[in-house]
């Protein structure tokens, strides 16, 4: 039921938002970044948004498509916005078409680690004396690049090598120490915002949160400032983060080791190959001028979409985002992406071993967003392991006993392009992962032969059309959705069409495209296989 706008006035006037964003407070954690760049932003960023401010007079339809207000910069940034006045709250989702996908051997890793970088400020945000920080920087990137350059030597110079390590460490501390720490997540605490975060996939870099709608104003403020300010500091120190992170999720995880080799092996000429943390030396011998020139190709905003949902006016929010990033300048179009993964013809398999339980996962690769098979993979996902009446769970884990849980899930490692299928399993001893993969392979032979009952066919689809309804629900899960699919399928629309074509959907598709695509030869397969204490396998 749609409610009334919110009566909740702006009661700052200008020089108390700038006060709050711009200047210090004696009360903490409102943090310090008295700087003139962002103190002009906010300046036109409070007027243009409370001066239009007023009732609400876009009359909230029946459906999505005719409630979503879509508006283009002239710098390329698409701005996607829904009304709903429930609560005094707003929900952004700011998404780059950028991501693994985007990197080549050398810099993989890049996008994740820009992500990381990017909640160190701006050139007003983040520090003490930028003007100073500045210079330190500099000097830092051209040492590193020096030192580098003598390790790749045939034979390096380890004394000067020496030396030139003392003085980096020496620059670098200085540096440091002009940093503010968490000067940005302190700023929206002190706001109220919630669910602050950012994520790195194979294919889009996402920046997220929520906030009383009369903080918007301060958001586009900082969020153009970073976008058109970005700094790398404290660069070095985020590369070692980035790779304990690595030793952590990856390095030191059975799951983290099986999906890597896995991707690896079902992709080979992809660059779904390589993975969203990077790999290790990748990440160790990046430098400031390399990531810099990836955010300058893949972070404009002709390469962004924002979505924002929630208690708004669309003509004010048009004019609050005109004003802070429109002056923003686009950037040339990302080189496109031309490697095609070539039909595979045969099945690929790999064992990791590792002191842990076994486990295996069996892919298959498919189309990706876009292709009608795409939409049948996620009925198919649905038959097989949605919920405690599924297929699998019903014969594999009850019936039969083989499994401690075995599950599916479509688009991996990501949708744009043609992806996998994939479906993971763990053995309930003592039955091995070789019998748990026949197991899986007569579940999916009765996909090809038998036909599925209109009644369960249904059931799968109304439970799909549900899940993606509830997904809609909240704010933050709508401007999910916007972006998501304005970035990866090219129009949000495609959102509203999938339940169209999902209804569509008949036993017949589900059967021709097992039959295509669940076969032997286009299969891929990574088991774990535990060591024993003596180290070999078992």
């Amino acid at each position: 039921m749609h409610s009334e706008p919110s009566n909740t006035p702006i009661t700052h006037d200008r020089s108390m938002l700038c006060t709050l964003i711009v200047e210090k407070s004696q009360n903490p954690p409102i943090p310090h970044f008295a700087k003139k760049g962002l103190r002009t932003y906010c300046a036109i960023a409070f007027s243009v948004f409370v001066g239009l401010w007023g009732p609400n007079t876009f009359a909230q339809s029946e459906t999505l498509a005719d409630r979503v207000i879509e508006h283009r910069l002239d710098n390329g940034l698409t701005l996607l916005m829904v009304e709903r006045h429930q609560a005094p709250i707003v929900s952004i989702n700011l998404t780059f078409r950028v991501g693994s996908v985007n990197e080549h051997v050398g810099i993989t890793g890049v996008a994740h680690l820009y992500e990381h970088m990017a909640f160190k400020g701006s050139k007003t945000l983040g520090t003490s004396d930028y003007e100073t920080e500045r210079v330190l920087l500099d000097k830092l990137d051209q040492l590193d690049q020096e030192i580098l350059r003598e390790r790749k030597n045939a034979t390096p110079d380890n004394e000067k090598l020496k030396t030139m390590q003392q003085q980096f460490t020496e620059l670098e501390t200085k540096a440091n120490a002009l940093a503010v720490q968490n000067e940005f997540g302190l700023l929206y605490d002190s706001h109220g915002a919630i669910g602050l975060n950012a994520s790195t996939s194979s294919e889009l870099t996402r920046y997220i949160v929520s906030l009383p709608a009369n903080r918007l104003p301060m958001w586009a403020a900082v969020e153009s400032d970073r976008m058109r300010n970005p700094v790398l500091r404290e660069f070095y120190k985020e590369k070692g983060v980035v790779l304990e992170e690595r030793r952590l999720r990856t390095d030191n995880s059975p799951s983290g080791r099986m999906f890597e080799a896995f991707t690896s092996t079902a992709f080979w000429a992809h660059p779904y190959h390589n993975p969203v943390i990077g790999w290790p030396t990748d990440i160790a011998n990046l430098t400031v001028s390399e990531t810099q020139a990836f955010f300058k190709d893949h972070y404009g905003p002709n390469n962004a979409v924002l979505a924002i949902v929630g208690d708004i006016h669309p003509p004010d929010v048009i004019a609050l985002i005109e004003a802070t990033f429109g002056p923003i300048p686009s950037q040339p179009p990302p080189p496109p992406l031309v490697t095609v993964e070539p039909p595979q013809n045969g099945e690929r398999r790999v064992n990791v071993q590792y002191n842990a339980e076994p486990f295996v996962l069996i892919g298959f690769h498919k189309p990706g967003v876009g292709h009608p098979d795409d939409d049948v993979f996620d009925v198919i996902d649905s038959i097989l392991s949605s919920g405690r009446t599924s297929r699998m769970h019903k014969q594999i884990v009850q019936k039969k006993q083989l499994a401690i849980r075995v599950g599916s899930f479509t688009g991996f490692p990501g949708n744009r392009f043609p992806n996998l299928f994939v479906i993971s399993a763990v053995p309930r001893a003592p039955h091995t992962t070789a019998e748990l993969e026949e197991a899986v392979y007569e579940e999916l032979d009765k996909l090809k032969t038998d036909p599925i009952e209109s009644r369960e066919l249904e059931k799968v689809i109304n439970n799909l059309d549900a899940y993606l309804v509830r997904s809609l629900q909240s704010n933050s899960g709508l401007a999910s959705q916007l972006t998501y699919f304005e970035a990866i399928a090219g129009d949000w629309n495609y959102l509203i069409e999938i339940r169209d074509r999902m209804a569509k959907i008949t036993q017949e598709d589900i059967q021709r495209a097992a039959n295509k695509y669940l076969v032997k030869k286009n299969r891929v397969v990574a088991t774990l296989i535990k060591k024993t204490k003596k180290g070999s396998a078992q």
